[in-house]
């Protein structure tokens, strides 16, 4: 595959990742360059320059070509999937704004005037100026997504693609695992729930009342995080929270107080402060029931006869995870398989592995199950065990072991391959024009037009 266009797709896929988070420069601005209908600014290249220098300080101007050569792809993106009419609508432009700029909002502690001060506008005048530039990333993505989305592989093309690699070049391969789990959590007693149960009905007896304010009382009370600014849990969409406290968050209106509300972390009672499109703020009180070394100890038991039923073989590890294990866990609709967040693949390297899950397999056989330990789950105590469900030794890459692997990365590079032609083939038929400025990159010369 032609080794420009290659680096236009890696640039391609940085910069639509990326426009978003630089902040814009304002600087002297003109057109440098022209695809289709679409127009790339001078201050397009300074933008993505700027952030590129934010991330590697080595670099120097000729970075600038392979700059342009990216934007000239998503562009050409853009410029086709407007002929094609792929439509995003000003929802999900609202959306993802929502989401980026709330986000920036937390991690600066839900401080709006330290944000003013940082990017010299108000996170509703940041949405509006990152508006056009949000609409434009997400039509290139769908529009990308799109393209690709229809790509298969066969195993012959499996085939072809590992032994296209020559002998001495496949990677030798560390070992390798895949593990399951079963995650069991103490049950609260029922006297320590009416404890609970009764301290936040006092306390929304005290805001019924007008003896404290939401914030002092959630000062005062609240068993998490938020107790030290007043409840205030910041911006958040649907899907943020557990459906229990969401259904009620996303119905209140401004300035509202929800009644007692219980999810899985406790009682609450909700504060809704505001809406930005999609996203709410609510503040919170908290009362978090007391698990009780006897609830702990009932949990361990039970885990541990999980345990004996599995290896004594009255029941397979699938059902076990159905009948027994905590449902909110990722690995819970997966039939317990854990999967490796670095790569989205079942398969972990062991020094992927956390050290309480290393050490509870290290001496297991495939089939096993570990001993039960203890974990930490949003700061709740829970019980795990793991069943080693496969494992491998240092070796070199093979068709054998390694199939669903190298079947992903083959699928992967035909996906590129697919895409580069893609642009190659619209680039042919494209109108695109570059500034004289741009005339010392070298892939970029037959575009390149006098001033």
């Amino acid at each position: 595959m032609n080794t420009y266009i290659r680096n236009v797709v890696v640039c391609l896929l940085m910069i639509i990742t990326t426009t978003i988070t630089a902040q814009k420069a304002y600087v002297l601005d003109k057109v440098v360059a022209t695809v289709g209908n679409e127009y790339i600014l001078y201050s397009d290249i300074e933008e993505e320059f700027s952030f590129a220098k934010t991330q590697d300080a080595s670099i120097d101007e000729s970075a600038k070509c392979n700059i342009i050569d990216g934007l000239i792809a998503q562009n050409l993106i853009i410029h086709h999937a407007k002929l094609d009419s792929v439509e995003v609508t000003d929802e999900e432009v609202e959306a993802e704004l929502d989401a980026r700029f709330s986000n920036i909002l937390r991690n600066m502690g839900n401080d709006e005037q330290f944000f003013k001060e940082y990017y010299g506008a108000t996170p509703a005048e940041m949405k509006e100026r990152y508006r056009d530039d949000q609409k434009q990333v997400i039509l290139a993505q769908r529009m990308q997504m799109g393209l690709i989305s229809t790509v298969d592989i066969t195993p012959e093309e499996v085939k072809k693609y590992f032994y296209g690699i020559p002998s001495d070049s496949l990677p030798y391969l560390d070992a390798e695992v895949e593990i399951g789990e079963i995650i069991i959590a103490p049950v609260v007693n029922s006297t320590e729930r009416k404890k609970s149960l009764d301290l936040i009905t006092s306390i929304k007896e005290k805001l019924d009342n007008g003896e404290a304010t939401f914030e002092e009382l959630a000062g005062q009370y609240s068993m998490d995080g938020s107790r030290e600014k007043g409840g205030d849990l910041g911006f958040a969409k649907r899907g943020s929270y557990v459906p229990e406290f969401e259904a009620v968050a996303f119905t209140l209106e401004e300035g509202e107080i929800s009644d007692i509300v219980e999810t899985e972390f406790g009682f609450h009672i909700i504060k809704f402060v505001e809406r930005r499109g999609l996203n709410v703020r609510v503040k919170h009180i908290l009362i978090r029931p007391e698990i009780t070394p006897p609830d702990l100890e009932l949990a361990k038991i039970k885990i541990d006869s999980v345990k004996n039923l599995i290896q004594r073989d009255s029941l397979d590890f699938q059902t076990a995870v159905r009948r027994f294990s905590m449902n909110k866990v990722q690995s819970y609709s997966n039939a317990g398989r854990v999967l490796n967040p670095k790569t989205g693949t079942a398969f972990f390297e062991t020094d992927d592995l956390d050290p309480d899950t290393y050490f509870a397999i290290v001496d297991l056989e495939v089939g096993d199950v570990s001993e039960p330990y203890e974990i930490d789950v949003r700061g709740e105590k829970m019980f795990r065990i793991v069943h080693l469900q496969s494992k491998t030794r240092p070796h070199k890459a093979s068709l054998e072991q390694d199939y669903d692997k190298i079947s992903f990365y083959a699928k992967e590079s035909k996906k590129s391959e697919y895409f580069a032609e893609w642009i190659q083939g619209k680039m042919d038929e494209t109108y695109i024009r570059i500034s004289e400025d741009f005339s010392h990159c070298p892939d970029l010369k037959q575009y390149v037009i006098s001033n």
